[in-house]
């Protein structure tokens, strides 16, 4: 097969997935995982991908730019669902407390994770997605509390003045946030400044700072910062990061889990 041929194929399983793996496409393809590494090098040249730790994904378009809450839903639904499950580890399983559930996709698999262990009423859940609420609504003796506010139409959660206040007046143990870009010098980010005015408030507000994202997240620098390094306790993701941010991590002690 000719370079142009893979290229074109890579084109297109970035197109269905939004990530790319040196050592998948290099099985696929039957050829070393040098060629391929060459291939993503000449590929991110000519502005096709963008080159990430173990692979590549989309190239980003612009600070602003945010994918509706259902494409995003079938956007790698599987590294979510891991995260997930992994990240339950952080309450283990003699937890009663406070929880703060951050709206997203990756937040929705925490919350399906959590899901069985509502009915002990062991665990106070906070929210300010519709989405999550009304999935965690459905569960037998929950205890469950939403925070309102205007409602934003891509996301489906609540955000403003009014929502950012309420979650100052709370101190939930555990927030479990998730994040669009995650940067080693700008930390964490999202395109829309209501949303990262609650994001912000909810790492404030919270004992312990989770930050659940999948590795396409890592470099990215999106138009509003909400949170540094320092602020977050846990970072649970689905591939390692590369040098330089797992040196930042490391510098601001954030413990990286993987799944």
């Amino acid at each position: 097969m000719y370079a142009t041929e893979r290229h074109e194929q890579i084109e297109q399983l970035l197109a269905e997935d939004g990530r790319v793996s040196v050592v998948e496409l290099a099985e696929r393809f039957a050829v070393t995982t040098e060629t391929i590494r060459r291939d993503l090098d000449r590929m991110e040249s000519d502005g096709s991908l963008r080159r990430v730790h173990g692979g590549a994904v989309l190239p980003d378009r612009a600070s602003t730019l945010e994918p509706s809450l259902s494409e995003r839903e079938l956007r790698h639904s599987a590294a979510k669902g891991a995260i997930g499950r992994r990240a339950l580890d952080v309450l283990g399983s003699s937890f009663h407390g406070s929880v703060f559930l951050d709206a997203g996709t990756t937040t929705a698999a925490v919350a399906a994770e959590l899901a069985p262990s509502l009915a002990s009423g062991r665990i106070d859940v906070v929210t300010h997605s519709l989405t999550l609420a009304h999935a965690l609504a459905a569960v037998p003796g929950a205890s469950l509390t939403l925070i309102g506010g205007r409602v934003r139409g891509l996301t489906a959660a609540a955000v403003g003045a009014d929502t950012v206040n309420a979650i100052a007046d709370l101190r939930p143990d555990v927030a479990f946030v998730g994040a669009n870009g995650v940067s080693s010098s700008f930390g964490l980010s999202t395109p829309d400044p209501d949303e990262a005015a609650v994001k912000r408030a909810i790492v404030r507000a919270a004992r312990r700072v989770v930050v659940v994202a999948d590795a396409e997240k890592f470099g990215g620098e999106l138009l509003v910062t909400f949170a540094a390094l320092r602020d977050i306790d846990v970072l649970v993701t689905d591939a390692a990061p590369d040098a330089a941010l797992s040196a930042a991590l490391a510098d601001a002690e954030v413990e990286v889990w993987l799944t």
